[in-house]
């Protein structure tokens, strides 16, 4: 018997797929390393924290302003806050969190707007990038001040029951 040759024309098909498989898989792997990024949340500019006025405006102003906020306060819902994060997504590697972006707004006990704060990520620790207060003086309860100041508001009636 005589050797079988292929036509060189399908030997030459079979060689030009073959480098256009080549070419997929390398421009593949190419874009595989290159980083997306996404982002999640929201947090008004500087611009829109400007047209907020500390000691005058409500949380019905502030939201006709800036927007509901993602999250609020848990006592006494006394703050907003926006929170928005940045992740660089690069090829299997796990996303990665590059920024982050947290403003808060308190308000005091009448709903009037009472600080603005916008705080930033660097190098893993919370940095405050800026800041408007209406007074300095730190607002705090100590636990003992909480521990002795419920004594009085329990009555005689309300243990029996």
């Amino acid at each position: 018997m005589s050797d079988r040759v292929f036509p060189q024309w399908i030997s030459a098909t079979i060689l030009g797929m073959a480098k256009a498989v080549l070419a997929l898989i390398l421009m593949f792997s190419l874009t595989a390393c290159v980083a997306q990024f996404r982002n999640h949340g929201y947090v008004p500019s500087d611009d829109e924290l400007a047209q907020v006025i500390v000691g005058v405006d409500s949380k019905d102003t502030v939201a006709d302003v800036i927007g509901q906020p993602g999250t609020e306060g848990i006592l006494d819902e006394s703050g907003w806050y926006f929170v928005r994060s940045q992740f660089r997504h690069l090829g299997a590697l796990e996303p990665k969190e590059v920024d982050r972006q947290v403003v808060a707004i308190s308000f005091d006990s009448r709903g009037v707007v009472s600080n603005i704060e916008r705080f930033g990520l660097e190098q893993g620790r919370v940095v405050v990038l800026s800041r408007r207060v209406t007074d300095s003086g730190i607002k705090g309860v100590t636990f003992l001040d909480q521990l002795f100041g419920n004594l009085g508001n329990i009555s005689a009636e309300q243990l029996l029951q």
